[in-house]
């Protein structure tokens, strides 16, 4: 199994020109809310059990990770749960920032990680979730 480190230095070889690094830094967030939104409308059992296998894989890698992105979770239950209607607009906002992540993809001249490995799809939101950490002098693994 690879460490959280060999994911990340992975995960970078393909991110970075400036500008695909901006796509992603607006991009990841808001795919990762739109598709619990999505999954929050199919129902919120559905989200919970994606969260939880997301979850599995983060502490796998890193407990502080892990910590955080339960917090982001419950979070964005919060928010969830105070919304009339989610599926459309977490739809458009899916498939519109999914559109930036290619155009970024384009700009930088690779694949996106994920077409390598699926797994990748779950570093993403990691990957901009550490810079943070890094800026702030935290440790994340």
């Amino acid at each position: 199994m690879r460490t959280l480190d060999q994911w990340l230095d992975d995960y970078a070889d393909s991110h970075q020109d400036p500008v695909n690094k901006a796509f992603h830094w607006v991009c990841v967030p808001l795919i990762t809310f739109s598709l619990l939104g999505m999954l929050w409308a199919l129902h919120p059992a559905v989200m919970l059990a994606f969260i939880g296998v997301a979850l599995a894989f983060y502490f796998s890698l890193s407990w502080r990770v892990a910590v955080v992105m339960a917090a982001l979770s419950v979070l964005v239950i919060a928010v969830l749960t105070q919304l009339q209607q989610v599926f459309w607009p977490s739809l458009i906002i899916f498939v519109l920032a999914w559109v930036g992540q290619f155009i970024g993809h384009h700009v930088e001249g690779k694949k996106p990680s994920f077409f390598k490995d699926v797994q990748f799809l779950l570093v993403g939101p990691v990957w901009c979730l550490t810079f943070l950490y890094r800026r702030m002098g935290w440790r994340y693994a």
